[in-house]
């Protein structure tokens, strides 16, 4: 099965039950260019994937399709060849480098960081607060967590816009995905110019002052990896559980209910409509068997968080609210996972954009039937609505410094 399509967007919670019925825990699947591959949509199959970092291994040169990989390839920016990251780094080189970001992001205030969050969230609903109506997703969610993270790893705010968009061509994995990637690349090479010659409290300058040794090259890479995780992520953490709430009768007190009940919208997004949908991946070190099927040496294995965060052996009642477990695999497992400091951070960001927008705009409301008006964004990768277009009641601007 080809891994994109508009079911991927329109019904993925039907499409991954169909593969589950008719493959099992591990589906097999065609990326572009019909490159054959696995999607592990299991959750004790994901788990043990994760769990086994010698038996599926992160180094992408051990996949057994490069000779069928051209240069052009849409997928490059997210399945790379030599690139000197943290992603594809194995071992105790890895284990290194896991603990110089978690250091860095460690040194981030979160008092702080809530108060740039609360800043540029009322800046920009400065934006459209008098309008009565706007796309929460084009004119907030979207832009909110760049320029957040673009603060604390040491950009400058006028750079946020453009790291934007180069992100969404990059995870989007289409036509414009190669140039968003030398975007960033190029955006994080003159960032640490600019810090080795005037270093400051960011995290960037806190990871170059490191004494591992790593390169600028390295840390520069890393600092994509960092920013691409956080941010699209994030924004659709962010819609997604606006969607939820202004949608499903659960948390239909969620709006005027007090802020306890926007985390528990949060945490059921993560089972739900988790904004990571499928991840990249691992590499089978030698042939084994995952799930009742055989996976040859050199397989690329593709970790289907979405599926597994619905697998029907662990949630036997999806109906039913999850009650603050967090036991998802929304941000990874094992030694690839998200760094703790890194999940704080995105859940910092996420929640207060959701409870700034709600005391600014307390009715907020649908402006559009939530079965014919609402669209996803086309990618097998991050499930992100393409637009949430909503009404309210106008209020004035509240203005404040920058």
């Amino acid at each position: 099965m080809p891994l994109s399509g508009t079911r991927f967007q329109t019904e993925p919670t039907s499409l991954y039950r169909e593969m589950r019925r008719d493959h099992g825990a591990v589906a097999p699947i065609v990326l572009d260019g019909d490159i054959p591959a696995w999607l592990v949509l299991g959750y004790r199959e994901v788990h043990q994937l994760t769990s086994d970092p010698v038996l599926f291994t992160r180094d992408s040169e051990v996949w057994n399709q490069w000779d069928r990989i051209p240069e052009d390839w849409p997928l490059r920016p997210m399945i790379g060849r030599n690139q000197p990251s943290i992603l594809y780094t194995v071992g105790e080189r890895h284990r290194e480098r896991a603990e110089m970001i978690s250091d860095a992001l460690e040194e981030v205030d979160p008092f702080l960081l809530r108060q740039h969050a609360e800043r540029f969230a009322d800046e920009l609903i400065d934006g459209f607060c008098t309008e009565g109506r706007t796309d929460i997703i084009g004119r907030y969610a979207m832009l909110l967590p760049v320029r957040i993270l673009a603060k604390i790893f040491g950009f400058r705010d006028e750079q946020g816009p453009g790291l934007v968009t180069a992100l969404n061509d990059m995870v989007d994995g289409r036509e414009r995905a190669l140039a968003g990637q030398r975007h960033l690349g190029e955006s994080m090479t003159g960032l640490l110019a600019e810090k080795r010659a005037v270093p400051g409290t960011d995290v960037t300058s806190l990871m170059l002052d490191n004494t591992v040794g790593f390169t600028d090259e390295e840390v520069a890479e890393d600092l994509v990896v960092m920013i691409t995780s956080a941010h699209q992520p994030t924004a659709d953490w962010i819609g997604n559980s606006l969607r939820l709430m202004l949608t499903d009768d659960r948390f239909a007190a969620s709006l005027s209910g007090g802020r306890h009940s926007v985390a528990e919208a949060m945490n059921e997004v993560l089972w739900e409509d988790t904004p990571v949908q499928n991840a990249i991946g691992r590499w089978a070190t030698r042939d084994t068997s995952l799930g009742g099927c055989l996976i040859r040496a050199g397989d690329l294995v593709l970790l289907g968080i979405a599926g597994a965060n619905y697998d029907p052996q662990i949630r036997t009642d999806s109906s039913a609210l999850t009650g603050g477990n967090n036991a998802f695999f929304s941000f990874g497992h094992g030694e690839h996972r998200c760094p703790f400091p890194a999940q704080e951070i995105a859940e910092v960001i996420a929640r207060t954009a959701i409870e700034v927008l709600l005391d600014r705009l307390p009715d907020i409301d649908l402006a559009v039937s939530p079965d014919d008006g609402l669209s996803w964004r086309p990618s097998p990768w991050l499930r992100g609505l393409a637009e949430l277009p909503v009404r309210f009641t106008a209020t004035p601007v509240v203005g404040g410094t920058t």
